[in-house]
């Protein structure tokens, strides 16, 4: 069992930064992949990005390419959602999830959840 706990979120202009963070329980974190899904009032969840268990591999959605960054620290059991250049379209409730690779997470298959983080971006 992992249990996810996002931080973060928070109220920014455009063209600002914020930095999400995901703590996660257990000694299992090392297992899996892990990634963040973003969803906005209105719409269905959507992926953002993935990185790989020990991190050498990572994916972004189109959307986010050049602005976000994943990494992770398997020591603190973290990991992270650099965001820069934020854009009001960046508005949503942020996820943390785990899983057992980073396609299986794109596919919005994961085997766990956070409870989200807000992220709001005015313009």
């Amino acid at each position: 069992q992992v249990r996810l706990v996002e931080s973060g979120g928070g109220l920014v202009q455009a063209g600002g930064s914020l930095r999400l963070s995901c703590a996660a329980s257990g000694r299992t974190f090392g297992g899996y992949a892990m990634g963040w899904f973003r969803q906005a009032p209105g719409k269905e969840r959507e992926f953002v990005a993935a990185i790989s268990r020990h991190g050498g591999g990572t994916i972004y959605a189109d959307s986010v390419k050049g602005r976000f960054t994943i990494s992770r620290d398997n020591g603190k059991n973290t990991v992270y959602l650099q965001m820069n250049n934020l854009k009001p379209e960046d508005t949503a409730v942020y996820y943390c999830n785990a899983g057992p690779d980073t396609s299986t997470i794109e596919d919005g298959d994961p085997e766990y959840w956070g409870q989200g983080t807000q992220v709001t971006v005015s313009s």
